[in-house]
């Protein structure tokens, strides 16, 4: 009887004018050591070359163009759209500012085969500071959904059990089991940028599936990038209007009394920390991502 075949991956790559960066992460894909896996690059309208750069040195990577920056949800669900139909078991969405260690897609599979597992996360860590945890997932706060436990910015002493029960984790680097996305759909394109990945998590969940962490899956990151670094304008807005939206989104009735004041709170902190920092343009923008959150419901494609 000929042994099955490992189940079939499909890493996907979203990228927006981040040419070299998003080279990086393909050569570092090159390296996995999985036996049955594909890249796909997602390009949300990129003008830097990107696509041409990409054809050049990975001729391997299947490359998907759309036309405009849709976003992290809406362009990533292309590519997702895209994997299911071509029959993945698995889906790694890697973020194009990540390099991978070359036996993660190996970990992160096998820690996903109990069949009420949905999601499976690697450790991952600062690429500035390679030993620094940048996310380990995390647990739920009951009462305000905040996430709490992830370890960040914390040494990692290798000191763990094994794979680890999480509520949350972080679309950065994340493997979806193809009948998770079957069961409760993609994510919530409402969410341009930030959140969408906590809300995947809050459905995941709803739905019966677990989620794991994998500590011996390895990635290393480089910070917000996509939004122009930490604590620009962008990244700023991006923040607060889905947070907002999170909210509204997920808690009901009661719940906003804690909810609410909490939230009020942190919003007040965190613009006196940018104005402290002369961080003007900033503050205004995390300001208006918290109307524009609590206003809109939908995101113009071109903002």
């Amino acid at each position: 009887m000929a042994d099955r075949l490992p189940p079939f991956v499909v890493v996907l790559v979203l990228n927006w004018n981040r040419c070299e960066d998003t080279l990086r992460c393909l050569e570092s894909l090159r390296r996995l050591t999985y036996p049955r896996f594909r890249v796909v690059l997602v390009d949300n309208g990129s003008t830097d070359g990107t696509l041409a750069a990409v054809d050049t040195h990975f001729p391997e990577v299947e490359r998907i163009a759309n036309p405009q920056n849709l976003g992290f949800a809406a362009g990533c669900n292309v590519g997702l759209r895209y994997a299911l139909a071509q029959g993945a078991e698995f889906v790694f969405i890697a973020n194009n500012d990540t390099i991978v260690a070359p036996d993660l897609l190996d970990e992160v599979v096998a820690a996903a085969e109990p069949a009420d597992v949905g999601m499976v996360a690697p450790l991952i860590y600062y690429e500035a500071d390679p030993k620094r945890i940048w996310s380990a997932g995390a647990k739920r706060n009951p009462l305000t959904l905040e996430m709490s436990g992830n370890l960040r910015g914390q040494i990692d002493k290798g000191d763990w059990p094994g794979v680890l029960e999480r509520e949350y984790v972080v679309g950065c680097g994340l493997l979806l089991k193809r009948e998770l996305l079957e069961w409760i759909g993609l994510f919530d394109t409402r969410f341009f940028m930030y959140y969408e990945d906590l809300d995947l998590c809050l459905r995941a969940r709803a739905a019966g599936f677990r989620i794991l962490l994998a500590p011996r899956a390895r990635m290393w990151h480089r910070v917000a990038l996509s939004s122009g670094g930490p604590d620009t304008p962008a990244e700023r807005y991006w923040a607060a209007r889905s947070s907002v939206q999170f909210f509204r989104k997920h808690v009901r009735g009661l719940r906003w009394l804690i909810v609410a004041p909490y939230r009020v709170g942190s919003a007040v902190k965190a613009i006196i920390r940018l104005l402290r920092r002369g961080r003007w343009r900033a503050a205004w923008a995390y300001l208006r991502g918290l109307w524009d959150g609590w206003t809109t419901d939908q995101v113009r494609i071109n903002e």
